[in-house]
């Protein structure tokens, strides 16, 4: 399929997406509709998150600390991705936790001009490594107080106390939180993914983050209509949402219309299934962006 024919098929998807939104208002029941408020980009580094094409997100899949060095210094000279995550579960001495402090500092200090993401995905939620609660709060604890970065991944789900302190610690702190939930096994309602999104934000999360696996292709026109539904009616804050998987690709990439301010790209191994290479996902969001500006009125 052509570039062309591509973007042209997705828009009927999307278009499909959102049609499905009506349905589905009358299909489940929502509260009260409130006023739309406008969502707050968010400014880091000369770096817009909520307003334009969204940011792409590369991962760190190595598992040795010089490699990862070694691929951020890579990535800090490429013009794609704003957004440098380092996953620390998929680091073999991930539990040494003055390493992984250390770790975060020659990094932050190697993208002057990008963002470093800093994440522990637990096993629970498709990471490589089993933590629980406690050990999970505790090392992003040591983090936030010894580390550097741009924003933290936190888990929602994690625990209450522990998030709500994460939370708290973070921003005073300086750090911006995404805070995330992610379902390797189906795509939940819309209601449902709506539901966790608004509990983030409520939650004080500066970046709303969820993630689901699709079953056939009404699961990725529920992930966007959700998404747009957010966006419109609920956010205050930039979303980042995606389907996984080869099916959800195009969630990854309609982000600028549905209202997903973010999205990951691949650069070499990909850190969650579906992902694309950040080189065409960079060409075609601009190709997108280009269209979605000239239907704008002057």
């Amino acid at each position: 399929m052509q570039r062309r024919d591509f973007i042209g098929s997705g828009s009927a998807l999307i278009a499909l997406a959102l049609m499905s939104n009506s349905a589905s208002a009358s299909a489940e029941p929502h509260s009260p509709v409130p006023t739309p408020r406008a969502i707050q980009p968010i400014t880091l580094k000369n770096i817009v998150i909520g307003a334009g094409e969204p940011k792409i997100i590369v991962s760190t899949t190595a598992s040795h600390s010089e490699a990862v060095k070694d691929f951020v210094q890579q990535q800090a000279k490429r013009p794609e991705p704003a957004v440098i995550e380092l996953r620390l579960d998929q680091l073999d001495n991930s539990d040494d936790v003055a390493a992984m402090v250390q770790l975060t500092r020659e990094l932050y200090a190697i993208l002057p001009d990008k963002l470093l993401l800093v994440t522990f995905r637990t096993k629970a939620e498709g990471g490589n490594q089993a933590i629980d609660d406690q050990r999970y709060a505790a090392l992003y604890h040591q983090l936030l107080t010894h580390g550097q970065m741009d924003l933290l991944d936190i888990e929602m789900y994690r625990g209450t106390p522990q998030v709500e302190q994460l939370i708290a610690l973070a921003h005073q702190q300086g750090v911006h939180v995404i805070l995330s939930s992610h379902d390797f096994q189906q795509t939940p309602s819309q209601a449902e993914i709506i539901s966790r999104l608004r509990q983030q934000q409520a939650m004080g999360a500066d970046i709303l983050k969820i993630a689901a696996m699709p079953h056939d292709a009404g699961d990725v026109l529920r992930m966007m209509s959700a998404t747009w539904e957010m966006a419109q009616r609920y956010a205050q804050r930039p979303l980042l949402t995606m389907s996984m998987g080869g099916m959800g690709a195009l969630s990854r990439l309609a982000g600028e219309l549905t209202g997903s301010a973010l999205t990951f790209g691949m650069a070499g191994s990909a850190s969650a299934p579906g992902q694309l290479d950040a080189g065409d996902l960079s060409a075609t969001l601009a190709m997108l962006h280009s269209s979605l500006s000239s239907e704008k009125p002057a």
